[in-house]
């Protein structure tokens, strides 16, 4: 059975006639006759009687009229549903966003979206770069937003943006009032750090190790899951910590914590996607305006 069949069958029994549903369907009459006769056999019925040169359903077509109908409705309506998607009318997209990016960058690139196409879903999960990365390799996500490098070859990475890290102590802190600190110091203070995986603990760690120190040198005193928390433990004495500017900018300008004088190189944020795998027409469209220069980064 196919959806030919049933919406020819259907056309000859709105007509009862092969050639008036032959002229609507634009097909010739042997073909609207070969289709009806081939859906009779493969299922070993008889849905039209032949009554001299005309037709005319029998009680089994006209059971199975209303049945034909209701699969060529779903099959129309999922068409409709295809022809949405690509005209971006609805959809999903599926985000996968490391806890920086997610709070600090992405909301209004999501209202921007959103506004342009209201009724496009947008999923997102939120958690640190390495799982970023790996919900898009298996699937889970079509879209990923992480900070620092992936080491992922079947990945397409591209750069949508960059913040810069700072070294982030207490007001009461040693290095609080330094005028400079080298990396030779930093082994001298506690540290609060993200847990493995994030990528604000690997580009700290790159940098570190970049200025001619060991990241094992650094006594940790706790690993903590989230920026927030993180930020709360330095602010209270726990330590001196490394965070995005961004995130910290409400407690340094409050005066709660303060910038140690350590430069820390800028890191990029970076669009992951699936060299293999489905691109949505949604998901097209979205990566199209989060990598586009078009001033969000200076609103």
């Amino acid at each position: 059975m196919t959806l030919e069949r049933l919406r020819i069958f259907v056309a000859v029994a709105e007509r009862e006639h092969v050639t008036s549903a032959a002229r609507a369907l634009n097909l010739t009459q042997s073909a609207v006759s070969n289709a009806i006769a081939a859906l009779e056999a493969e299922h070993g019925v008889r849905l039209f009687d032949r009554v001299g040169r005309g037709v005319a359903l029998n009680e089994m077509g006209r059971a199975f009229v209303p049945e034909a109908r209701a699969v060529l409705a779903r099959a129309a309506a999922a068409d409709a549903v295809l022809a949405d998607m690509s005209a971006l009318r609805r959809g999903r997209v599926t985000i996968f966003a490391s806890q920086t990016i997610a709070s600090y960058w992405l909301p209004r690139r999501l209202v921007a979206f959103h506004a342009a196409h209201p009724g496009v879903e947008l999923q997102v999960e939120i958690g640190n770069t390495r799982e970023a990365a790996d919900a898009v390799l298996n699937g889970v996500a079509e879209i990923g937003l992480v900070e620092g490098d992936v080491d992922a070859p079947a990945l397409v990475q591209t750069r949508i943006g960059s913040d810069r890290l700072a070294v982030i102590v207490a007001p009461d802190h040693p290095w609080a009032d330094r005028r400079a600190l080298a990396a030779k110091d930093l082994p001298s203070s506690p540290w609060v750090m993200r847990e493995v995986g994030s990528g604000t603990r690997s580009t700290l760690e790159e940098a570190v190790r970049e200025a001619g120190v060991d990241p094992a040198e650094l006594p940790v005193a706790m690993t903590l899951p989230s920026n927030e928390s993180v930020l709360a433990a330095a602010e209270a004495g726990a330590g001196a910590t490394a965070l995005s500017e961004s995130v910290a900018r409400a407690a340094i300008d409050a005066g709660r914590v303060v910038v140690a004088p350590f430069g820390l190189a800028e890191r990029p944020y970076r669009l992951l996607r699936h060299a293999e795998r489905y691109r949505s027409r949604a998901g097209e469209i979205f990566a199209q305006l989060i990598t586009a220069p078009d001033g969000l980064d200076q609103a």
